[in-house]
């Protein structure tokens, strides 16, 4: 059933009973949501939270009990074990079967995020485990295979959408230690066909009339682009509370188009930032469906390539000819569309508006990231990195100063992974060396204080808690874990 629908549900989340939304959507029912609901119906209890504390049960978040770390490595290597799930099968929970073991977030994050993955798989390649690597990729697969994409998270709630798509790089990690076993290169082929196909999904059906439909945007020229989306309008489970009391504010009309926005910013990985705001200051002005996301179709061009790559290697030559050409047509677009001189930066495009937006952010770096920037476009781009971007404790996520917690002055883990190797892409060694420095020496003056690592930090004022976003700030941290250990392996070469 659909337990989000469900009276019990929407009583326990709008009474406020847990002061964090998603850890009802979390809950376990003791027999299962459909029997709770049914006796919730007919009992119809007074003291609701003794009704939830007899029918329900909540998973340990175990991974910083006791945990003895003397140094941020030290911390870094402890965790892995810590942050790792076996497979479960049969679970009542909105939770999602995985075939293969597989590393969390930590935090109230216990279930896999898909972008969060190739962070983390980074820090784990450097630790060794190749392994666990692995088995995110069958996951990946797996999922894909059952839902015809990677969900937002192995969660019930989260399968209408997605998250930026890093399958292609996720392949791109093994591919050394891979490509030759062809069972595994056509078990991936197949996969990331699906993926092209679910974003790419409703193409064939754009016209002059029709531009936009679902992920696929048809430009002026023609050509096609994507946009975050979500196939639900309607408050998420996760965060239904705050939801339905953000939409209250709107006109009964615009609430569906409200909720439907929300949810692609969580589809984007950015929920929520001043890249989907039409005013900065308020998060119901956000418009993420009218944006041509920068990262999003750099991270298809890279998709596309790595099935041509992979067709390649199959030996099937007219199918990677087809994905070559789509990913040359896709970097032209992203060069058209998304470069803008005057800037020298990548920039997100305003679908209605036929114009690139204000909001200069870090999602302009995936482009060097990916190589799809000429030199003097990262010359251009280096420069903004240092003069603009650059703060005492790293990059700074955009140049925009909100509440929202992918906004100035907070830093994020991934962020600067991408920039880095974009930097070292293009021969900006210095720069580079620079930012990883500043992140590492934000964090380890932090871990001497608090002992762990955290899902974002404040770049601009180091030791200050970073702020934003829906919950507190979260400890453990996976994709934080994944990107130091990565940067601490590329100064130590």
């Amino acid at each position: 059933m659909q337990f989000e629908q469900s009276n019990l549900f929407k009583a326990v989340q709008m009474q406020g009973i847990f002061s964090d939304s998603k850890q009802f959507a979390d809950a376990i029912p003791k027999q299962s949501w459909e029997q709770a609901c049914a006796l919730y119906d007919s009992e119809c209890p007074q003291d609701l939270t003794e009704f939830v504390a007899r029918h329900f049960d909540f998973a340990p978040q175990p991974e910083l009990t006791e945990l003895q770390a003397t140094s941020v490595k030290d911390y870094i290597g402890q965790l892995w074990q810590r942050l790792a799930r076996d497979p479960q099968t049969g679970n009542a929970s909105s939770l999602l079967d995985l075939p293969a073991s597989y590393t969390v977030p930590g935090g109230r994050f216990n279930e896999i995020y898909y972008w969060d993955s190739y962070f983390t798989a980074l820090g784990l390649m450097d630790a060794g485990h190749v392994g666990q690597v692995s088995n995110m990729l069958d996951n990946f697969v797996s999922l894909i295979e059952r839902i015809g994409h990677v969900p937002n998270g192995n969660r019930s709630y989260y399968t209408s959408r997605s998250q930026p798509p890093v399958t292609a790089l996720m392949v791109s990690l093994l591919w050394q230690t891979h490509h030759q076993d062809k069972a595994w290169l056509r078990k991936v082929t197949d996969a990331l066909q699906k993926e092209h196909s679910f974003w790419m999904a409703d193409s064939d059906q754009l016209n002059d009339e029709l531009t936009e439909s679902r992920r696929v945007v048809r430009m002026p020229c023609g050509g096609v682009m994507n946009r975050f989306w979500d196939d639900c309008a309607e408050p998420r489970p996760e965060s239904y509370k705050e939801d339905i009391e953000s939409a209250s504010m709107l006109e009964p009309e615009y609430r569906a188009l409200f909720y439907r926005n929300i949810r692609a910013a969580c589809e984007s990985g950015w929920d929520f930032s001043s890249r989907w705001l039409d005013d900065p200051e308020q998060l119901c002005s956000i418009n993420t469906v009218q944006r041509i996301p920068v990262d999003l179709n750099a991270l298809l061009q890279q998709l596309e390539w790595q099935l041509s790559e992979c067709y390649a290697a199959l030996g099937n030559s007219a199918q990677s000819a087809c994905y070559l050409q789509l990913s040359q047509q896709r970097k032209r677009l992203i060069q058209a569309y998304l470069w803008d001189k005057e800037q020298g930066w990548f920039m997100d495009y305003h679908i209605a508006l036929q114009t690139r937006s204000q909001v200069m952010s870090l999602a302009g770096v995936v482009p060097m990231f990916l190589g799809l920037a000429s030199q003097l476009q990262a010359e251009s781009m280096v420069q903004r990195l240092e003069l603009d971007f650059l703060k005492a404790g790293g990059l700074v996520t955009t140049l925009t100063n909100t509440a929202q917690q992918w906004d100035s002055p907070n830093g994020w883990a991934p962020l600067q992974w991408f920039a880095v190797k974009g930097m070292l892409n293009y021969g900006y060694v210095k720069l580079a060396v620079t930012v990883a420095r500043r992140w590492l020496a934000m964090l380890e003056r932090d871990f001497e204080q608090h002992a762990c690592l955290l899902e974002k930090y404040n770049v601009v004022e180091p030791g200050v808690r970073a702020g934003g976003g829906e919950y507190l700030v979260q400890q453990g941290f996976g994709w934080t874990n994944g990107v130091t250990s990565r940067l601490y392996r590329l100064l130590e070469d």
